[in-house]
């Protein structure tokens, strides 16, 4: 059995205010070239299809195209779920017309019936596709008091799963949450109230011989190659710079053993940080990329966002190393409250431009205080 594990798509989301539509459509397209070139059994999409629960009309009918398109023009069987950005209604609704040979939908919480399988020249292979619930929907829906956390929802949810799978069928759930022992990055949403503990022990997995997973956006596996993270195809913030996004292709064997291989994506536009003069900058080769530009200059130069713009129109974010420096030496400093008007003065200028007063600006602003002061004293 082949399958293709995609996630976190986020269709909708935006990158610093600039759409990403475009940028999804590409990524729509290598997958579906996957499809067409490997023919995998079945395409898996593990939650947070869209960035919110009413997600813009372009979004829809980005993702609604794209599905025809699966249906249509390759043979691969759909198992897709809500995340936590979804509405589990509208992931739910999807299911209403589709072909139940062709598609497993998970979209709210639902009671197991026969699990939806299919067969390869091994037998059968059960799919458990288990939407994302916050805790509360769960002990209603389960009418279970003990329900408490992220763990324990998963935990019922695989409970009931399980005992409808046959003895001799190999089992896949798709899942969405934070799984304990996952790393982060930094545009996840938690899961939990605050103060709650959101993740998922890989325990409850238990019996399971592919756990396709969502939610986390770096591709990885936590503890065994069996349980495993495909990440979002497209990077969201510049802490994910030049990160190689990946869709993973996943065969399991008559034995149960599973085997992955990692498929890279290749984004319409790089999320990438420069460093530089300026001026060198603005002598680089032309590019359509996300960027963060970290200048080496060591007097602010005018209108560096227009300036960058004119060679990188999708620069969004402008910092220098000066401060970048002083910033990683914060950490190690103990901060002192300032203690007088030189000094509260001396610290904002440091939080504003990455560096104290020059000789020069000390001396005024010496002389001003000094005036301040003659003036306090003649009221």
């Amino acid at each position: 059995m082949l399958a293709l594990h995609v996630s976190d798509l986020h269709l909708g989301r935006q990158f610093a205010g600039i759409s990403l539509d475009e940028d999804h459509q590409v990524i729509f397209d290598q997958i579906f070239a996957a499809l067409v070139e490997h023919r995998p059994d079945v395409l898996i999409i593990a939650g947070d299809i869209f960035d919110r629960a009413s997600p813009p009309a372009s979004a829809v009918r980005l993702f609604n195209g794209f599905l025809r398109r699966v249906t249509a023009e390759t043979s691969s069987v759909i198992v897709m779920i809500a995340g936590n950005h979804d509405s589990a209604d509208r992931i739910s609704a999807m299911s209403i017309l589709t072909d139940a040979r062709r598609a497993l939908v998970g979209g709210t919480l639902s009671k197991p019936n026969q699990p939806f399988t299919i067969t390869d020249e091994h037998g059968v292979v059960a799919f458990s596709a288990l939407p994302f619930s916050p805790e509360l929907s769960a002990r209603e829906f389960f009418g279970d008091e003990t329900i408490a956390s992220p763990n324990d929802v998963m935990r019922v949810q695989v409970t009931h799963e399980r005992a409808m799978v046959p003895a001799s069928a190999r089992w896949v759930i798709v899942a969405h949450g934070f799984v304990a022992g996952g790393k982060l990055s930094d545009t996840e949403r938690s899961l939990t109230r605050v103060g709650g503990i959101e993740t998922i022990s890989t325990e409850v997995f238990e019996g399971a011989h592919y756990v396709a997973l969502g939610h986390l956006h770096r591709a990885q596996h936590i503890e065994h190659p069996h349980i495993r993270y495909s990440g979002a195809p497209l990077a969201f913030s510049f802490a994910e710079a030049d990160e190689v996004k990946t869709m993973q292709l996943v065969a399991i064997d008559g034995e149960g053993t599973v085997s992955v291989r990692s498929l890279p994506f290749v984004p319409r536009r790089r999320v990438r940080i420069v460093r530089g003069l300026l001026a060198d900058l603005e002598t680089a080769l032309p590019s359509e990329d996300f960027v963060m530009a970290v200048l080496n200059d060591e007097t602010p130069p005018i209108d560096p966002m227009k300036r960058l713009r004119a060679v990188f129109p999708n620069a969004c974010q402008l910092e220098y190393a000066k401060s970048e420096k002083k910033r990683a030496g914060a950490a190690t400093v103990t901060p002192m409250l300032p203690t007088s008007p030189a000094d509260v003065i001396e610290a904002f200028m440091i939080h504003v431009r990455g560096e104290g007063l020059h000789d020069g600006e000390r001396a005024l602003v010496g002389d001003a205080l000094t005036e301040v002061g003659r003036e306090g004293d003649t009221e």
